[in-house]
């Protein structure tokens, strides 16, 4: 296999780990994970998303974190913005990359944003346009490119026409997101060559949820085609929403131990990753969903 010699993370625990967490977490324990995971040598990190307060809560703190926040030099740090509102609001905070989104299928676009995907795109239309006036880049979450809750299975031809259209916007790079976790890697290796068809591979990347266990088999099967991009969650922050009691995000320090067995660079410190995993699980007062951080934890203590 021609594997890359080196793979880039985006840590989405800031925003996609702590969205959805039910207790309140604070601004300063949001801003010290960012920091650790900058520390930790992570030059991507997803911070947080400028959305209606009154849907997630959790986010409501966004200028103050991203004011909060020492940049670390060489470090992208991106938010979420889903309308023209939301990217008005990132602007003043000024973000390095903004992340749109869209479903590879139409029930979830119709059941999450009360829209079609063809209009769903067409709201994101005015939002890429202004954040790439300004100079800002601009990244496609395409959800759901395997199995939707709804749908069940999503056949490529979907996720192609979905990366199609956010070609069509001025979307730079895209990720192919396994959201509910159900996909197993030929499946994943398909939904990936599908977006290949508008994107070249150094503008794919994988995004996979371990909700069936799958994930570290679908980040490999990924990296079998080339992709050298991925998002993962620090800790495994991020539960997923239409599997109950199922885990989210592939943890950062389960990939990261991975790549660097199979010898390819990320430039990442795995103790450090492990340090800012146990840090914001103590915050949230659980253990860390990582089998790695959990093992080397649990050596340190022995």
């Amino acid at each position: 296999m021609n594997y890359p010699s080196r793979v880039r993370l985006v840590d989405v625990g800031p925003r996609d780990g702590l969205q959805n967490e039910k207790q309140p977490v604070a601004s300063g324990d949001k801003i010290a994970l960012v920091h650790r995971l900058q520390q930790a040598g992570l030059r991507e990190i997803e911070v947080t998303s400028y959305v209606s307060p009154k849907w997630v809560p959790q986010m409501a703190d966004n200028h103050a974190v991203m004011s909060g926040i020492a940049r670390g030099a060489g470090v992208r740090y991106s938010v979420l913005t889903p309308n023209l509102k939301g990217w008005e609001a990132a602007a003043q905070d000024r973000p390095d990359e903004i992340v749109v989104f869209g479903a590879a299928s139409e029930a979830f676009s119709q059941k999450n944003i009360n829209c079609s995907i063809a209009e769903s795109i067409e709201r994101f239309a005015p939002v890429v346009e202004a954040a790439r006036a300004a100079g800002v880049a601009v990244r496609g979450a395409m959800s759901c490119t395997v199995g939707c809750p709804y749908e069940g299975e999503i056949a490529p031809a979907r996720v192609e026409y979905l990366a199609g259209l956010m070609k069509g916007i001025g979307v730079e790079r895209v990720d192919v997101a396994d959201t509910i976790g159900v996909g197993t890697p030929l499946k994943v290796q398909r939904a990936i060559e599908a977006a290949l068809r508008h994107y070249d591979i150094d503008h794919v990347s994988g995004h996979f949820h371990d909700t069936y266990g799958q994930a570290l088999s679908n980040t490999l099967a990924a990296l079998q085609l080339g992709v050298w991009n991925f998002q993962s969650s620090v800790a495994g922050l991020g539960g997923c929403p239409y599997a109950r009691g199922a885990t989210g995000n592939v943890a950062t320090e389960d990939v990261v131990y991975l790549l660097h067995g199979m010898g390819i660079e990320t430039g990442i410190d795995l103790d450090r990753l492990v340090d800012a995993g146990a840090f914001i699980s103590g915050v949230l007062g659980r253990k860390p969903q990582s089998r790695v951080a959990v093992a080397l934890l649990n050596k340190r203590a022995g």
